[in-house]
């Protein structure tokens, strides 16, 4: 045991504000080629002509900092991925690994490169490409895992003033970012049974990107989600980084779900869906490429996985968000046990109070995030909802994705709403070992 920590419950690393203020002010020396694309490297919130010698001197929480005794820390021990595409089930699933108190999760921290760089001038959009991006994807990864989230702000629009911010996207889907020390009202606001979205942004106020690394190394193991990689195969750098013990939890769900899913959630991108969907004729205008791109890519990455190449080893696990949500209890003891981590007592509360709710609320159900539903009648409630004319049609698409990942076609439309016969295959999918 390091000295300056301790072990903590449920196996995670405790350790003082000074021990984990050395590692936040040592990693921020550490500048990536593809973030100064887009401005120049920040100077460190650790500086001691910043950070003893201002304002935060006078705060009793910063005062016991400005000393020379600090000593060395003990990085996160999991560095946890969940990868996925947009509608497909990924919020829950983060979830269940947001409920462990050991756990620092994110919630699509890559939505900010995204929206910085889409957002830049059209001169530096036009020298971006896909590897660019996907270069600034890794290093913020990198620097979310080793619990550099100052490094987050050479994208934070508008840019953060003193390490504050009121911009950082979905905050409040992270009980570490609306708890203690990050959120002193959170300790309060977590013993109600108002969920997270409600009272974070309204309690806990603009985000100090300090406190919550702090947060982060304090809690010893680091999970992200993200649906912004297009392909498992665009992680190999991590995964074979020596400063990463990275899992890849990849999680998939019926291409003809997934769109049922966006049509609903984002209904002004899916208008002429919406219009197919009701009427039964295909406008002409209609965009089939964004659904066969989810195919394709979904097809790739899992057959990356299940051909289990030496840097996939030990650190990818196929799920299926289908069997997940057929048996949550079952699915997340999977998960715990591939990750290395005990599933305590707080997830399967969580999992016994939202996945077997009659949602009455409609602001519930309208929110696209909602991760409280009964999971069991969900999976495949797509069924009712999709004409069978754009079903086939996503099967005609999609066909190699559906059968290699176990989803049968149907061939009428009483086949489609005959609910009493599923369309999921029995298969077992093993942790790439």
């Amino acid at each position: 045991m390091r000295e300056g920590c301790r072990a903590g419950g449920g196996g995670r690393m405790e350790c003082s504000w000074k021990t984990v203020l050395l590692l936040v002010c040592a990693s921020l020396g550490v500048q990536y080629t593809a973030i100064r694309t887009l401005r120049d490297s920040m100077s460190g919130p650790c500086q001691r002509a910043y950070r003893c010698r201002s304002r935060y001197h006078r705060d009793s929480r910063w005062a016991a900092l400005c000393d020379d005794s600090w000593m060395p820390v003990v990085l996160p021990q999991k560095h946890i991925l969940l990868f996925a595409t947009t509608r497909s089930g990924s919020s829950f699933t983060g979830q269940l690994l947001n409920q462990h108190p050991g756990i620092f999760y994110v919630f699509e921290p890559l939505y900010h490169v995204q929206q910085a760089f889409t957002n830049s001038s059209s001169r530096l959009r036009r020298t971006l490409d896909r590897r660019a991006l996907l270069g600034a994807y890794r290093d913020l990864l990198l620097n979310l895992y080793t619990c550099d989230l100052h490094f987050m702000e050479n994208y934070i629009r508008p840019e953060t003033q003193d390490h504050i911010t009121s911009s950082f996207f979905r905050r409040s889907s992270s009980h570490a970012l609306c708890s203690p020390p990050v959120c002193l009202e959170g300790a309060v606001a977590a013993m109600s049974d108002s969920p997270d979205e409600i009272w974070c942004p309204k309690k806990c106020g603009a985000l100090n990107l300090t406190l919550a690394a702090m947060s982060c190394l304090s809690r010893g193991h680091v999970a992200i989600k993200t649906v912004r990689i297009p392909e498992v195969g665009d992680l190999r750098t991590l995964t074979e980084d020596p400063r990463l013990d990275l899992k890849i939890i990849h999680l998939v769900r019926d291409p003809r779900a997934i769109l049922a899913s966006r049509i609903m959630a984002f209904s002004d991108q899916f208008r002429a869906w919406k219009i197919w969907n009701a009427t039964g004729r295909q406008p002409r205008y209609v965009d089939l490429s964004q659904i066969t791109s989810t195919c394709k890519d979904m097809a790739a990455s899992a057959e990356t996985g299940l051909q289990r190449p030496a840097w996939l080893r030990g650190r990818y696990m196929l799920v299926r968000y289908e069997d997940l949500a057929l048996h949550p209890n079952a699915g997340a003891a999977e998960i715990y046990r591939f990750v290395g981590l005990e599933m305590e007592d707080r997830v399967r509360m969580w999992i016994l109070k939202n996945t077997n709710s009659n949602v009455s609320a409609p602001s519930e159900w309208n929110y696209k995030y909602s991760t409280t539903r009964d999971s069991r009648a969900t999976a495949e409630s797509w069924r009712l909802r999709l004409s069978f004319d754009i079903v086939r049609a996503i099967q005609d698409l999609c066909s190699d994705t559906l059968a290699l990942l176990g989803y049968k076609q149907v061939h009428s439309a009483a086949e489609l709403r005959n609910l009493s016969q599923s369309l999921v295959e029995h298969r077992t999918f093993q942790p790439v070992t």
